[in-house]
């Protein structure tokens, strides 16, 4: 059977009807992708994905990097059959290899087989991928593109700072929050306008997940020498969840040697977690500490203005993308005010409508929406705050809300407000910091006291772990 190989596809004769309806489909596949997904991260991950070829019910699929083709594989691939499998009924199976051209022009592709789950994975290794260490950027990602509001504005003072001067008086930028905040938008920011401030500069971003990875490969190769070099010559290092290297005691000490050398030779650390240094179970003491030494910044949970911002700004990228779309004022404002969980599942809600609405040729409304994202509106009105936590605590105990916020240190009170303090924390997203706040104006540390301090009780103190399952139930009821 030939194959001929023309402008990055591998085809059979393009007679072959068969083959013209497979990439038929699978361009309407990535279409109905990309809606579900949104745009930039559409085009982050499947821009590059090419055809490659479809022979004994398989698909091949070719992308230019091994982290391009294991984060599609584990968290889109099964989706990308699911849909196309609705179009193409005799698919058993979608492969993804990794493969670059040659100066003639051929593929050097090696491959390795592997099977997930019902689905049929081909691994195959570039002749260029050891080089691709870091992981690609979205230029969608930018400083222009991000909504600043009282809840991001010291991250993002910070992050404009380090692009705006070659040194800065902090080192390392420690930028926390939940999921969906911004912290991989500022970092891609940062990373883009470094580059374009100062091409001559080498940046470097990746996950800690990738990190990780690179050094269990030089590791099994026996090239660490070269793993140190790639990573210690580097102007500006950007690591995103650090927090997924708990526990990793060798990835955590080839990451502190790489820490340290780059701040003692003035090299810029950019750093990003779910939580703020001194939370990050798993982490040795000594990173925690190091990490702390420069600024750390904290992304709270939006506001509604910062919310509505955010979507203003997402709308005017679907209306520049097409034009004959009219999205209503009054549908954003319902959007801001419904779905506050995170600014991704926010943006994600308003590409669903909009979707939606191409799909089924209707109006983008508000009862649409209701519609639309059902699920997602009976999710925030179900979710639980602080004073949600504070107010059914206070009842509980039989106690003033203003006793829980009080200086008050007897028992009476200081017992049931460490519950309070214990059961925001494992129900909210709310940092150490926030919760803090709510209570008083307290310390982050006295937060954590009393997290520990009730979850050491819970283990020894049948009453007390009763009492607190009991509360946690009626909360989440």
């Amino acid at each position: 059977m030939l194959f001929l190989i023309y402008e990055g596809y591998s085809v059979l004769d393009e007679n072959n009807f068969q083959l013209k309806k497979i990439k038929e489909e699978w361009e309407r596949s990535l279409s109905i992708l990309r809606a579900e997904i949104g745009e930039a991260t559409f085009k982050s991950w499947f821009k590059n994905i090419q055809f490659g070829q479809y022979s004994d019910n398989i698909l091949i699929l070719n992308v230019p990097t091994r982290f391009m083709r294991d984060w599609i594989e584990s968290h889109y691939l099964e989706r990308i059959l699911a849909i196309l499998s609705k179009e193409v009924s005799d698919i058993k199976s979608i492969t993804i290899e990794v493969a670059s051209l040659d100066l003639t022009g051929k593929q050097e592709i090696q491959k390795q087989q592997d099977n997930k789950v019902g689905v049929s994975m081909k691994v195959s290794e570039s002749l260029l991928d050891h080089n691709s260490i870091g992981a690609p950027l979205d230029e969608r990602l930018s400083f222009e593109n991000f909504v600043v509001g009282p809840s991001n504005e010291l991250a993002y003072a910070a992050a404009r700072r380090i692009t705006e001067r070659r040194n800065v008086s902090f080192n390392p930028l420690f930028l926390y929050g939940g999921v969906g905040l911004g912290k991989t938008h500022l970092l891609h920011a940062m990373a883009l306008e470094i580059n374009k401030n100062w091409p001559e500069r080498k940046v470097l971003y990746l996950s800690a997940e990738k990190f990780m990875y690179q050094f269990i490969k030089a590791l099994r190769f026996k090239d660490t020498m070269a793993f140190k070099q790639q990573f210690r010559s580097v102007d500006v290092l950007m690591i995103d969840d650090i927090q997924f290297i708990a526990g990793k005691d060798s990835t955590q000490e080839e990451f502190f040697h790489t820490f340290n050398t780059l701040i003692d030779h003035n090299h810029q650390v950019i750093i990003s977690a779910d939580r703020s240094p001194v939370d990050l179970d798993g982490i040795e003491e000594r990173i925690r500490s190091r990490l702390g030494w420069g600024l750390v910044a904290d992304i709270h949970p939006s506001d509604y203005e910062l919310r509505l911002g955010v979507l203003q700004s997402k709308a005017e990228s679907h209306l520049l993308e097409n034009s004959d779309l009219t999205i209503p004022d009054n549908l954003l404002e319902f959007l801001a005010q419904r779905i506050d969980s995170n600014i991704r599942v926010l943006e994600g809600a308003l590409n669903r409508v909009i979707a939606y609405s191409s799909f089924a040729n209707r109006p983008l409304s508000i009862d649409m929406a209701k519609e639309v994202l059902k699920d997602l509106i009976r999710a925030s009105q179900r979710k639980t705050t602080i004073d949600d936590i504070q107010r059914k605590v206070a009842d509980y105990y039989n106690l003033r809300l203003s006793d829980l916020l009080s200086a008050r240190r007897s028992r009476t009170i200081a017992r049931p407000r460490q519950i309070a303090m214990y059961l925001s924390k494992i129900l909210t997203t709310r940092s150490l910091p926030e919760i803090g706040r709510k209570f008083g104006g307290r310390d982050h540390t006295t937060v954590i006291h009393a997290v520990k301090k009730i979850e050491d009780l819970r283990v020894g103190d049948v009453a007390i772990d009763e009492e607190v399952e009991v509360l946690r139930r009626s909360l989440e009821n």
